[in-house]
């Protein structure tokens, strides 16, 4: 059975032995999606820069796949009372996929994201 903590390593190595690990760039926070000159309606790559070393990146794609996740932190939880500070919401879940999409031009309906948290003692959070 493979486990949460053993499934990032295990799909690491099989992207390395298919691409080659000098295609894979790691660390890299993209901000900017740039759009195909010659179609309008399609993007072409990607800008962005290292979070560990001074290097900039701009990256040419074929296709481009935006994965940042949902938007977990936009509003504000309905919990009240002691309830109100103990909730707790992914920090990771920003909405700069959705931004970057809306920027570049995409149309966004039908969004599959959702989130949903785990139960834990003595804590508040949405179910279902």
């Amino acid at each position: 059975m493979i486990h949460g903590e053993s499934y990032k390593p295990i799909i690491a190595e099989a992207a390395k032995m298919a691409i080659g690990e000098e295609n894979i760039y790691e660390r890299v926070y993209i901000f900017e999606l740039l759009k195909d000159k010659n179609d309008p309606n399609a993007v072409a790559g990607a800008v962005g820069f290292s979070v560990r070393q001074p290097k900039f990146y701009v990256f040419k794609a074929k296709a481009v796949l935006l994965a940042t996740g949902g938007a977990t932190l936009l509003l504000r939880p309905r919990s009240t009372g002691e309830a109100a500070g103990r909730t707790w919401y992914a920090i990771f879940d920003t909405g700069s996929g959705y931004y970057m999409g809306l920027k570049a031009g995409a149309m966004l309906t039908q969004f599959e994201h959702r989130f949903i948290p785990f139960r834990f003692k003595d804590g508040y959070g949405p179910v279902g």
